[in-house]
């Protein structure tokens, strides 16, 4: 792995062992649970919308995960 890849997972193990980024993590977590609820939709414009929420949502919720398997991919490609 060159420099340059490596520094750029390391930037990010950094974060993920900041309270802040647990914090965050948490509180999109219960954000995307409540924005989950079917009960509250108005219309179809209304569920594709909190569909995009959800997916951006998941998307940070999941970057330490996603960011380990990249890690783990980049290694075993060494």
């Amino acid at each position: 792995m060159d420099k340059e890849t490596e520094e750029y997972f390391n930037t990010y193990f950094n974060l993920f062992r900041n309270d802040g980024w647990k914090v965050l993590v948490k509180e999109l977590t219960a954000n995307a649970l409540h924005i989950n609820n079917v009960q509250i939709l108005k219309d179809a414009n209304d569920m594709h919308f909190r569909k995009g929420q959800l997916d951006i949502l998941a998307s940070v919720i999941n970057l330490e995960n996603t960011i380990n398997t990249s890690y783990s991919e980049a290694k075993d490609d060494d």
